[in-house]
């Protein structure tokens, strides 16, 4: 629970300075070792049986693991303490089970007689984040020390493909994963970011159709980690859209559940002074069945500088189109989009010269159309 977004604990208790009390009783009917997971931002306080298993207070909710022996037929009373503190913002989570190995055989044949399996993963806010407590394959204290997707959710959905079963994989991230051996092992993949508490039904309208996707990577998503540079080197190259032509999935990305055709551009002049604006008109139908939106995206290429980037988004227009219908998409480029950074004046400037113009619906080459102006 959380008053993330103004949201209450329960109808009633305010945002701030307040506390709160969660009570359960429980009887095992076996002997075992259960796990109890948990964290909250303010006062937290476990108890079982009366006895403090875990007492913290913190700014941020930092999650913890704590081996707890159950006996069969004894009875446990659990008790959360929580109050909100300072302008702290109030969270807490909480869970108690037994966390068992993964065994894909045992798995598969729970899912005997399905076809399609939507399968939610990627990662989590409790994984990637700043200065956490976290060590896993990897993850090391919040940071990523690669970008693969974790082993076990990989290895499940490989075992998921080769069972048969039409795999549709939801990915939760709030950052790019290397998606390589996902795009043999799954039939679909859905970008979900983090979407928080109305995810899952915003999720499940596109997955049903109820709703058609139209939007665009706002990120590149690599192939590997072995695209990434080491982080002390600070040369740009085959970093970022503006630098890279070997993207798994690149920037300005996203496919929808119709079709759209975009025609070849017009522009009002094809030369222009530093000074000047220009406009391009670029046609788009959509020639799918279905209403849906495009984002027609344009990109800046200064050509003679060599070292510079080899696209630059510039300009984006999102247009709405039912099925069978075309309309003139027009973006205006102001001179501040043909400014590149001068070496000689150690400035972004506009400077005379030829400049390729790129549009489409992606950053992706194979997706760009092309023409040339210069700049007087």
């Amino acid at each position: 629970m959380t008053t993330a977004g103004q949201h209450e604990f329960a109808s009633g208790v305010k945002l701030q300075g307040f506390s709160a009390l969660f009570e359960a009783e429980f009887t095992p009917k076996v002997s075992e070792d259960l796990v109890f997971k948990g964290g909250a931002t303010g006062y937290f306080e476990l108890t079982v049986n009366g006895k403090t298993l875990q007492s913290y207070s913190n700014w941020r909710t930092l999650p913890s693991r704590i081996p707890f022996k159950v006996e069969a037929g004894q009875k446990y009373k659990i008790e959360i303490k929580y109050a909100q503190q300072n302008d702290w913002q109030a969270n807490i989570e909480f869970d108690f089970g037994k966390e068992v190995d993964v065994d894909y055989t045992k798995l598969i044949e729970k899912l005997k007689g399905i076809e399609t399996v939507v399968f939610v993963g990627g990662l989590s806010g409790s994984l990637e984040g700043e200065e956490m407590p976290v060590n896993y394959p990897g993850f090391k204290g919040g940071d990523r020390t690669n970008i693969d997707l974790p082993s076990v959710q990989r290895n499940c959905l490989k075992a998921l493909k080769e069972a048969g079963k039409k795999v549709i994989f939801v990915n939760c991230s709030g950052s790019a994963i290397a998606l390589t051996p996902e795009t043999e092992s799954c039939d679909a993949i859905l970008q979900a970011w983090y979407p928080g508490e109305s995810g899952g039904q915003a999720v499940a309208d596109v997955l049903f159709g109820d709703y058609n996707p139209g939007g665009k990577l706002p990120i590149t998503f690599y192939k590997s980690s072995d695209q990434l540079k080491d982080f002390e080197d600070y040369s740009m190259k085959g970093r970022t859209y503006r630098y890279m032509t070997d993207a798994l999935f690149p920037f300005g990305f996203g496919l929808s559940y119709t079709r759209f055709q975009i025609g070849k551009a017009t522009i009002d002049k094809s030369q222009i002074k530093p000074d000047e604006n220009i406009r391009l008109t670029i046609p788009v139908s959509n020639v799918g069945k279905r209403a849906g939106t495009e984002i027609l995206q344009v990109y800046v290429r200064k050509v003679n500088d060599v070292e510079g980037p080899i696209k630059t988004l510039r300009g984006f227009q999102r247009v709405e189109l039912v099925a069978g219908q075309s309309t003139n998409a027009t973006i205006n480029l102001a001179p501040s989009a043909f400014e590149f950074f001068d070496w000689a004046q150690r400035k972004m400037t506009v400077t005379p010269g030829e400049y390729e113009l790129l549009y489409g619906n992606s950053s992706d080459a194979k997706d760009l159309k092309s023409m040339k102006i210069t700049i007087l």
